[in-house]
């Protein structure tokens, strides 16, 4: 019999929540961190893929271990980026719906700083915060570190750049008996040097899943076409997959308004979310995807941390990533929770080469996803055009008379006549015309 979370010294309230909240079986890392985390002797590294449950490997722990009759800081839980903070804010709070005494607080950047101080004031045993805003909340003297236990430093990978600026001024406000607990999807040689850096030299070290990408329930799977037909191909798929929910990976902040635009024009359920919208845009939108108002984000890598929306599709890589590690996140996107998922590459012709090693690299294997024919493109589009009349608003502004002049010209058609009229004109003026211009590939670093 699978070894259930009250096997692992979770407490009583903690099994109750989590109940609640559908989760029954401990996965990989969950059965290897919890119980060294419970015993709290040590420094952790947790090597786990993405949608794996590495925030209930040390948020169940780190909830169990608060000591509720101090009002300090007691845990300090670092992440790359806000919408990852209040993601695992909003679920460490799910986690203690039965633990009332414990207090949580989210101090993330993108927002104004003075309501989070405020929130300060109050006694707080656990605070999610991003680097930046950290280090702006220390130099205010707005947050007291000195009796945190634990500093738990969430997706590393991620953060390398801004730890190596930050994390000497956030630790010198921690008492020196602390644990540091690392969790990241990948080890990059960055990663090793700051656990050699920052961890103790006994660290533990626990990893799960990383023979294969997320998990098993991913297909991989890559699409070749030439860069005048790669918008048609990528609305192709997306209407194979109406109604479903998915995530379209771009490189840069242009490409992705490019072609959320794109999408937008030929009515697509689709969000933009990128590192510059404000974050009062961005947090509209993932709220959006998050209520299934929209059914598709096109993002930048950073900008998709922190989405944890189980019934995500697919993912579509836009355009093949710079280095294996954001491979990982991104596929790690869709699949979550047990459930299946496609991670979709598009690729132009000199592009395929690469697959290989991203094969080798990740231990993963693609397979070739068929390009619909240049017949079923057209269909496709004809389609969208129809959906693109159907869905337009009415204008109320245009003249009357002119409106009954129109109507005149139409009046003795019906209604299969005048769709078949449409249709041809339709038809004639949009035979093999591309809609997007060819692009220069950007070689891999």
């Amino acid at each position: 019999m699978p070894k259930q979370f009250s096997d692992l010294g979770i407490s009583a309230p903690i099994l109750k929540a989590i109940s609640e909240l559908n989760i029954v079986e401990p996965t990989e890392i969950q059965l290897k961190a919890i119980p060294l985390l419970l015993a709290n002797t040590t420094d952790l590294v947790g090597l786990a893929k993405t949608g794996t449950g590495k925030t209930a490997a040390f948020g169940l722990p780190l909830l169990q271990l608060i000591d509720t009759t101090s009002p300090t800081v007691q845990a300090l839980i670092l992440v790359p980026t806000r919408e990852l903070g209040h993601q695992i804010f909003r679920n460490l709070e799910d986690f203690a719906k039965y633990l009332p005494e414990v207090s949580i607080a989210a101090t993330c950047g993108g927002i104004p700083i003075k309501p989070q101080i405020e929130r300060l004031v109050a006694p707080t045993h656990i605070v999610v915060a991003t680097p930046g805003r950290l280090i702006d909340l220390i130099q205010r003297k707005a947050i007291n570190l000195k009796e945190t236990k634990f500093l738990v430093l969430d997706e590393a990978d991620e953060m390398v750049t801004i730890l190596k600026e930050s994390l000497d001024e956030i630790i010198a406000e921690l008492p020196k008996e602390h644990k540091t607990l690392l969790f990241s999807a990948t080890m990059p040689g960055t990663i090793k040097q700051l656990i050699q850096n920052y961890l103790n030299k006994n660290v533990v070290q626990v990893s799960a899943n990383m023979e294969t990408v997320g998990n098993q329930g991913i297909d991989h799977e890559y699409i070749v076409v030439d860069p005048i037909e790669k918008l048609d191909v990528l609305m192709h798929f997306l209407n194979s997959k109406e109604g479903e929910r998915g995530i379209i990976f771009c490189k840069t902040k242009a490409a992705v308004n490019k072609l959320a635009k794109n999408l937008a024009i030929n009515r697509f359920s689709s969000g933009a979310l990128h590192g510059s919208l404000s974050q009062g845009i961005r947090d509209r939108i993932m709220e959006q995807f998050r209520e299934g108002h929209i059914n598709i984000l096109v993002a930048t890598d950073l900008a998709a941390r922190g989405i944890d929306v189980k019934e995500i599709s697919y993912v579509v890589n836009y355009h093949l990533p710079d280095v294996y590690e954001a491979y990982v996140h991104r596929s790690g996107r869709t699949a979550r929770a047990g459930a299946k998922g496609l991670s979709l590459t598009v690729l132009q012709p000199e592009e395929v080469v690469e697959i290989a090693d991203f094969e080798k690299e990740l231990g993963i294997k693609f397979t070739e996803f068929k390009k619909p024919s240049a017949l079923s493109i057209e269909e496709n589009n004809t389609l969208l055009w129809a959906k693109q009349i159907f869905k337009t608003k009415p204008n109320h502004e245009v003249d009357a008379e002119l409106k009954t002049k129109i109507k005149t010209v139409f009046h003795h058609l019906t209604k299969d006549e005048l769709i078949e009229k449409l249709l041809a004109n339709y038809l004639s003026q949009n035979k093999n015309e591309p809609i997007e211009k060819p692009v220069k590939r950007q070689k891999m670093k």
